[in-house]
C-alpha cells in the first residue's frame, strides 16, 4: 500500500501558506490602508487671521475680512492623520499651534468713525494651540457614476469639533519706551468675576470650538498628496482678545487683587489717548463701550497641506497578490 503522507503533507503545507498570506494581507488592509482602509499623515502650515474687537482699518469696525491687519499675522504649524474608510469620506484628527494678535494703533484714520478705536489704544497677543476631529466629505466621489472614477484633483468640505487654549496678554509702555507684557485674565479688565458685575463670569482659557471649511486636494502620485484649505473656527467666547463689553469703575480693582496688580489693571484696562477722539478726558467713564459683545471672537487659517499615504499598496503589489492566491479547488 502506497503512503499518502507526502501528497497530503504537500497540500497541507500549501494551505497553511495560503492562510498566512491572506492573514498578512488582511492585517495590512486594516493597519496601513491597502485596498480597504487608507490612512494618510501629513503637515500643514499657513497664516492665521484673528477676527475680534481690536485693530481694523478706516471706517466703522466690521465683523470679517475688511478689518484684517496683516501686520500682526503669523504662521500656523500643525499635523494631521486622516483615515479614509471609502472614496468619499475622511475622518481627520489634527493638532496645531499658532499665534493671534491685534493692535488699535494700526488703524489709519480718515474720519470720526475709526477715531474711537484709535484713541482706545488697546492691544493684545496670544499663543494658541488646538486639537480637533473632523469629518471630510468629497462630493465628486460621493456622487460619482463610475467605480473607476478617481480624478487627481478633488474638492472637499469638512466640519468637526475641538478644543483650543489661549492666554491673552496686553502691554504697557513706560516713559523710556520699554514695553512690558502682562497676562490679562488675572487683571479682570472688564470686571470678570466681580460681584458688582454678576453677568460677567471669569472666562476659561481652554474652550471648545467648531472647525469647518473647504479645500482642494491634489494627488501628486499614488502615495503623495498636496492641497490648499480654508479652516475657520467658530468659538463660544468673546474674550480671546480680553475685550467685549464696557469700561468698569477702576476703584474696584483694589478689592480683588494686590495693590501692585490693581495699579497695573487700572492702567491697562483704560489706555485712552486724550485728544485723538473728540474729547479731552484722560479717563473713560465707567459704563462706556469698550468692546462689541454682539459677535464672539473667531479666527481662520489658509493652509498649504502635504500628506503621505501610509502602507500604500501599489497596482504592482495588487497584481502580485492575485498571482499568489490559493488555487480555487481549495
Amino acid at each position: 500500500m502506497k503512503s499518502i503522507l507526502p501528497k497530503t503533507g504537500g497540500k497541507l503545507l500549501l494551505l497553511v501558506l495560503c492562510i498566512l498570506l491572506l492573514t498578512k494581507t488582511q492585517a495590512q488592509h486594516f493597519v496601513f490602508g491597502g485596498e480597504k482602509l487608507k490612512v494618510e499623515a501629513g503637515l500643514n502650515f499657513g497664516p492665521t487671521f484673528f477676527l475680534g474687537d481690536l485693530g481694523g482699518h478706516r471706517g466703522k469696525g466690521t465683523a470679517f475680512l475688511k478689518d484684517l491687519n496683516l501686520e500682526v499675522t503669523q504662521l500656523m504649524k500643525g499635523g494631521f492623520i486622516t483615515v479614509y474608510p471609502n472614496h468619499w469620506l475622511g475622518l481627520r484628527v489634527a493638532g496645531q499651534y499658532t499665534y493671534v494678535a491685534g493692535r488699535d494703533n494700526l488703524i489709519k484714520t480718515d474720519g470720526e468713525d475709526e477715531m474711537y478705536r484709535k484713541s482706545r489704544d488697546l492691544d493684545f497677543r496670544s499663543n494658541m494651540w488646538e486639537v480637533y476631529g473632523a469629518i471630510e466629505i468629497y462630493p465628486t466621489m460621493l456622487f460619482r457614476k463610475y467605480d473607476d472614477y478617481d480624478p487627481r484633483l478633488k474638492p472637499y468640505g469638512f466640519i468637526g469639533g475641538g478644543i483650543f487654549h489661549f492666554n491673552p496678554q496686553g502691554s504697557l509702555t513706560d516713559v523710556n519706551g520699554v514695553k512690558t507684557w502682562y497676562d490679562l485674565k488675572p487683571l479682570r479688565t472688564e470686571g470678570q468675576g466681580m460681584k458688582e458685575y454678576p453677568n460677567r463670569p471669569e472666562y476659561k482659557l481652554t474652550q471648545f470650538n467648531i472647525p469647518m471649511g473647504c479645500g482642494l486636494k491634489y494627488d501628486i502620485s499614488e502615495k503623495v498628496t498636496t492641497g490648499i484649505e480654508l479652516l475657520y473656527r467658530k468659538t463660544f467666547t468673546d474674550y480671546i482678545d480680553d475685550l467685549s463689553t464696557t469700561y468698569i469703575d477702576p476703584a474696584l480693582f483694589q478689592n480683588y487683587m494686590s495693590a501692585a496688580d490693581a495699579a497695573i489693571a487700572r492702567k491697562i484696562h483704560d489706555k485712552v489717548i486724550a485728544g485723538i477722539y473728540p474729547s479731552s478726558q484722560n479717563r473713560i467713564e465707567p459704563g462706556t463701550q469698550r468692546g462689541n459683545a454682539t459677535n464672539n471672537d473667531a479666527y481662520f487659517s489658509v493652509l498649504a497641506k502635504i500628506g503621505i499615504r501610509l502602507g500604500y499598496t501599489s497596482n504592482e503589489d495588487k497584481r502580485l497578490r492575485k498571482q499568489t492566491r490559493c488555487p480555487h479547488f481549495y
